[in-house]
């Protein structure tokens, strides 16, 4: 299966990564990958970056020895309102927008709570993926947030991490929101959530899961850039022609 983009990637910038975003480029066009979302974690979370890294995104080249390199954030879902931690003005001028829960930021609760902050994140308007939902130390209705992702356009997440010991147990979950998603409309996306060079790019769990189910392909993003800036541009993000070569 081809695959050209990855939507999620974080530098040491987040502050418990490894890679520079130069090496990250290297790493995906080693891999072909022709599109890349560089998604460090947004303030809340520990050791990250300022609001202003991400305001100063504008000064990363949009294409890098001939990889695309989208400015984005992990952004933290703080509340069961979907409330998150990147100020609107802020999201307006990035080109992706992930919505995470996060520990640290968002204690684990029951599934009726998870599941109501992923809805309300989404319907914020303010996310474009949701994050690694798949994580099993937050319960969530999977029909109920497959659905509404259906409903408010945002991408799920097929975060490969999840099966490499970031977040442990989390095939189960992740096969059945695949399926959820292929049964209900909902658009995928695969993000490595690389924290070093070495895992950008790389998704042979995400892969296995994706024919397991008989994922359409013609839903899942990730498998040619222009789909993903197509995706992107009905959002609203006003910038993805900028990469009209990577078509």
């Amino acid at each position: 299966m081809q695959i050209e983009t990855d939507t999620h990637t974080h530098t040491i910038s987040s502050g418990h990564a490894y890679s520079s975003l130069a090496e990250n480029v290297a790493a995906a066009k080693a891999a072909g990958i022709k599109l890349m979302a560089m998604t460090d974690h947004a303030p809340s979370m520990p050791g990250a970056p300022h609001l202003w890294h991400f305001g100063n995104l504008k000064v990363v080249p949009r294409i890098i020895d001939g990889v695309g390199v989208l400015r984005g954030v992990e952004a933290n879902i703080c509340h069961i309102d979907g409330e998150i931690d990147v100020p609107e003005k802020l999201v307006k001028q990035l080109d992706l927008v992930i919505g995470s829960l996060h520990e640290p930021i968002f204690a684990p609760n029951d599934e009726k709570t998870n599941t109501q902050a992923l809805i309300n994140a989404m319907k914020n308007g303010l996310v474009d993926v949701i994050g690694h939902p798949g994580n099993p130390n937050y319960p969530i209705d999977i029909n109920a947030v497959v659905e509404a992702a259906a409903h408010y356009r945002v991408l799920i997440e097929l975060n490969n991490s999840s099966f490499l010991g970031s977040r442990r147990g989390s095939h189960k979950n992740c096969l059945a929101i695949a399926e959820a998603a292929r049964d209900s409309g909902t658009w995928i996306t695969l993000g490595s959530d690389s924290h070093i060079a070495y895992t950008v790019g790389q998704f042979a769990e995400c892969i296995d899961i994706i024919e397991q189910v008989q994922f359409p392909l013609e839903r899942l993003v990730s498998t040619h850039a222009g789909k993903l800036l197509d995706f992107l541009a009905e959002r609203g993000k006003t910038t993805m022609g900028e990469y009209h070569q990577l078509r």
